[in-house]
C-alpha cells in the first residue's frame, strides 16, 4: 500500500513520443496535399485551405509539447534533443505550407515534372520518419532500424540535390520572363529546402540515437 501510494504521488512522464507520432502524421498529411497541389487538375485554393489547417494543428502539437517539456518531472530523452526535434518537425511543415504560398504569389501554376520529382521525395522522407518516431521509445532494441532510416533520409536529400541543380541549369537555359524565373527558382529552392528540414529531424535522432545507445 505504501508504495502504490508512493507511485501515485510521483510525477508522470509526458508522452513525448506520442507527441512526436502526432507531428510525423501531420507531415505525412502536408506532403500529400503539397502533391495534389502541384497535380495537373489541383484546386490550389482549396489545397492551400486544407494545407493551412495541417500547419495549424503542427503547430499545437509543437506548442502542447513544448508546454510539457517546461512543466515535466521524467523525460525520455535530454530536454534540449526533445525540444531540437519538435522544432525541426515544425520547421519542415511551415516549409511545406510556404511552398503553397509562394506559387500563390508568384502565380505558379503549372508544376514541371522535376518539381513533382522532388514533392515524391519530400513524401518518401515524411513516411519514412513516420515510420521513425514510434521506434524512439526503444533506442536498444530499434538501433539498427532507425540508422538504416536516417542513412535512406540523407540519400533522397542527396538526391534531391542533383535534381535542384539540373533543374536550375534548364530553367537558366531557358531564360524566362523575370518574373516566371524568380517565381520558379523559388519554389525549386523551397521544395529542396524541405528535403534539407526532413535531414536535420534524421540527423537530431541520429545524435539522441549515438547518446543512448
Amino acid at each position: 500500500m505504501p508504495l502504490r501510494w508512493f507511485r501515485a504521488l510521483m510525477p508522470k512522464e509526458e508522452n513525448f513520443i506520442g507527441g512526436f507520432v502526432e507531428h510525423t502524421a501531420c507531415l505525412v498529411a502536408a506532403a500529400e496535399k503539397l502533391m495534389e497541389l502541384m497535380a495537373d487538375d489541383a484546386d490550389q485554393a482549396k489545397c492551400m485551405e486544407e494545407l493551412s489547417g495541417i500547419e495549424k494543428a503542427a503547430d499545437a502539437i509543437t506548442r502542447q509539447t513544448i508546454i510539457a517539456l517546461h512543466r515535466a518531472f521524467i523525460t525520455p530523452f535530454d530536454r534540449s534533443d526533445i525540444h531540437a526535434l519538435i522544432v525541426a518537425l515544425d520547421d519542415t511543415v511551415d516549409l511545406i505550407e510556404e511552398i503553397g504560398q509562394r506559387a500563390t504569389l508568384y502565380r505558379v501554376t503549372t508544376f514541371s515534372p522535376r518539381m513533382r520529382d522532388l514533392g515524391k521525395m519530400i513524401l518518401a522522407m515524411a513516411h519514412l520518419l513516420a515510420e521513425m518516431m514510434p521506434m524512439l521509445t526503444s533506442f536498444s532494441q530499434n538501433a539498427e532500424r532507425i540508422n538504416a532510416l536516417c542513412e535512406r533520409i540523407s540519400a533522397v536529400e542527396t538526391e534531391a540535390d542533383e535534381v535542384l541543380r539540373d533543374a536550375l541549369t534548364d530553367l537558366i537555359a531557358k531564360q524566362p520572363d523575370p518574373i516566371v524565373f524568380f517565381g520558379t527558382k523559388e519554389v525549386y529552392e523551397l521544395l529542396e529546402a524541405v528535403t534539407d528540414r526532413c535531414d536535420d529531424v534524421a540527423d537530431v535522432v541520429e545524435g539522441i540515437l549515438l547518446d543512448h545507445v
